[in-house]
């Protein structure tokens, strides 16, 4: 309670100082769309960014717009950070959102489906349908289609259907009388998820090499099968976006897990934040739907093209063109990791830092395999944020406990929308022995880190030693080749020692207890960056040579950006490579001149938390699960740790910093009003993660 208190009872800092985090974001998504316009980019590429945009733009609305509608109708009036009301966020949120789909539909139907097309990639319309074309698409609805749909008709004994969140559905005007001699006008059909939202098309019958149909327009077409003798006035799309934050009442919860396994199914009914309807729905028609959905115009997103871009997510896996998406590579190897290496032994010689994706993320599943094989391995310990429906890890850890290993997994049943793979994660682990626990109640376990405990011989006899591994990103091998993320392999002693005792306060109870070398959330992390920058303001004002730069994903915290307000009027030069959300004002005469912040959109996505600070020569270099915001503070269980070697200190800033600072192809800088321009040089052209492909995959690094 008294880490919490400290978190919402921070004091409040001038309003002008802050920029507002929904809008922020709002701003990455603008920068993301940026990437599909990149001619730059390949075609295909384009599309999945595109497609990204929605994606994110779908969790934006189930959280971020979800909670200021609920602080809205719980009569919050109180300003954020920003000076901002619920109410007026609100109202800045939305007509951002609004302007920044119509651009991505512009470039959608103006652009790139043109520009496909080109290719032989072709989205065909029902107006531009052929004779051919009809019939196949008529017998794929009989066989495929209709038979799986359930269509409602509107009335007094069929009421309004409930609309699972993000589906898709379709209203129709109806005109007639059916069997019964009902006329209620309207009807719903829902289309179910197990039918695909985009269907190929024989090339033949398409008349390109790649010919795709929407399930819309399948079902437009032939809409009037499933109303017999009536006529069909109107056929819309549409789509409503839920609130699915999860809630859990800490004083009534007895098990988190039956808990959460109640609460999940609820996620896809909560309050409708967002309504999408296809450009052609008639008024009557969305006033309808509005009122059904208890939502104003200002949620209402009429859009001229299919309601969910998502769908087109799966059409670059479908198409054979590897002229049109980014090249293929293989990630590379540390020179200490040679093939068919002992990673005990390869460990003991020094510490192993790895760079994803350039970097293959095997040495750690490599890791964990040789422990679970290894007869003198007697325990395992690991924390579980986010790992997949199908992890190669939570398998091996299953067999290490089925071979009579101490194995200990802390699993976070609170990782948003990842719940139910953890929750059936933890079942099956405590099925086959291992110790689940579900770390602390009201602090989500953030912190990625794997200890194995070995027995080996020494020169006093036999004695245990430990190994770790630690991220900055989760223990997911799929995501491990799309985000950029560093991981570190040591059996520093006093490092393996602060390990253990994090999981000794995860797993048990007790005080906290100092550590040697790791920072921990929610204890001594916030006050340790705190510490480090203001180190660098008084170091400035002594006239000693001064630095910082700092990477994550987000910077919000109000303490941390005042504190780096102060070092730059201190005169210290400070570097801010963040990604998504930033509510830090650069660059503003008198409070932020020595503050440059830069976001770096690219192939990877850029998730990798570095932390670097001069002082005085020693040159701290940290790597973190946190991000500088209030949450990864105050309210998650969060690591956050050194790097002790200078070859590999030397390494993260020359491959994780410098290139993102040099950046004149993928960079993004920000001014005082928390706008962005995208970094454009008449110089030999830069981009960071293509720099990185080319050097650290081709050849070992140089440990």
């Amino acid at each position: 309670m008294e880490i919490m208190n400290k978190a919402s009872s921070a004091k409040r800092f001038p309003a002008e100082h802050f920029l507002n985090r929904e809008l922020s974001l709002l701003a990455f998504n603008r920068r993301v769309l940026g990437q599909a316009a990149d001619a730059g980019v390949p075609l295909l590429e384009r599309l999945r960014f595109l497609c990204i945009v929605s994606s994110n733009l779908d969790e934006f609305f189930e959280i971020r717009v979800a909670g200021l509608k609920e602080q809205i109708k719980l009569g919050a009036v109180a300003p954020g950070p920003d000076g901002l009301t619920p109410h007026e966020a609100f109202r800045l949120v939305a007509a951002q959102a609004h302007n920044l789909v119509e651009e991505q539909y512009a470039l959608l139907n103006d652009a790139m489906l043109p520009a496909l097309d080109k290719q032989g990639i072709r989205f065909l319309k029902r107006s531009t349908w052929n004779e051919a074309q009809t019939a196949w698409i008529r017998d794929y609805f009989f066989r495929e289609v209709m038979p799986v749909l359930t269509p409602i008709g509107l009335d007094p004994a069929h009421p309004f259907p409930r609309v699972l969140n993000k589906s898709l559905n379709f209203a129709i005007e109806l005109e007639g009388k059916d069997a019964f001699g009902r006329s209620s006008g309207a009807a719903i059909v829902q289309a179910p998820r197990v039918l695909p939202r985009v269907i190929r098309l024989p090339a033949a019958v398409a008349g390109a090499p790649y010919g795709f149909v929407f399930l819309s327009s399948v079902l437009h077409a032939n809409v009037g099968e499933l109303f017999s003798g009536m006529n069909v006035l109107g056929c819309y799309q549409f789509r409503v976006t839920r609130n699915s934050d999860l809630w859990v009442d800490e004083e009534e919860i007895k098990n988190l897990r039956l808990a959460l396994q109640g609460e999940l199914p609820q996620r896809h009914f909560g309050d409708a934040v967002r309504l999408e309807v296809a450009d052609s729905c008639s008024e009557v028609m969305t006033d309808f739907l509005l009122q059904q959905f208890a939502l104003g115009y200002e949620d209402l997103y009429r859009v001229p093209g299919i309601v969910n871009l998502v769908r087109l997510m799966a059409v670059p896996d479908l198409v054979d063109r590897p002229d049109l998406k980014y090249p293929p590579f293989q990630p590379g190897l540390p020179k200490v990791l040679a093939k068919n290496y002992d990673v005990f032994a390869s460990i003991r010689k020094q510490d192993v830092l790895l760079h994803h994706p350039y970097q293959s993320f095997s040495p750690v599943v490599e890791f964990l395999e040789q422990a679970v094989d290894d007869p003198s391995v007697v325990a395992i310990k690991m924390t579980v944020y986010r790992t997949g429906t199908d992890s190669i890890l939570m398998e091996l850890l299953m067999r290490a406990a089925r071979q009579g290993k101490e194995v200990t997994v802390v699993v976070e049943l609170m990782a948003r929308f990842d719940e139910e793979a953890n929750i059936n994660w933890a079942s099956r682990l405590e099925e086959v022995g291992a110790h689940v626990v579900y770390g602390v109640f009201g602090y989500k376990t953030h912190a990625k880190m794997l200890m194995v405990v070995r027995r080996e011989d020494g020169e006093k006899g036999s004695a245990l030693r430990r190994y770790v591994h630690l991220g900055t990103g989760n223990y997911h091998p799929r995501t491990a080749r799309l985000y950029t993320d560093f991981g570190l392999l040591s059996c520093n002693e006093a490092l393996c020692a602060d390990v253990n005792e994090v999981f000794k306060q995860l797993t048990g109870l007790g005080k906290a207890s100092k550590l040697h070398h790791l920072l921990l959330a929610p204890f001594t992390l916030h006050d340790a960056m705190l510490a480090a920058i203001r180190n660098e303001a008084a170091n400035a004002r002594a006239g000693k040579r001064v630095r910082i730069i700092a990477k994550m994903n987000a910077l919000l915290e109000p303490e941390i950006i005042e504190a780096l307000y102060e070092a730059s009027q201190a005169g210290v030069t400070i570097d801010l490579i963040v990604r998504g959300a930033c509510a830090l004002r650069p660059g503003i005469e008198g409070l932020s001149d020595n503050i440059r912040v830069r976001s770096v959109i690219g192939r990877f996505l850029e998730h990798t938390r570095v932390f670097y600070f001069y002082a005085d020569g020693e040159q701290k270099m940290y790597l973190s699960s946190a991000d500088w915001m209030e949450r990864n503070f105050f309210r998650r269980i969060e690591l956050c740790f050194p790097v002790l070697e200078p070859k590999l200190k030397r390494r993260i800033l020359k491959e994780g910093l410098m290139p993102c600072l040099a950046d004149n192809t993928q960079a993004w800088e920000m001014d005082g009003d928390g706008a962005y321009r995208r970094k454009r040089s008449r110089k030999k052209r830069f981009s960071a993660q293509e720099s990185l492909l080319a050097e650290l995959p081709a050849a070992p690094a140089k440990d």
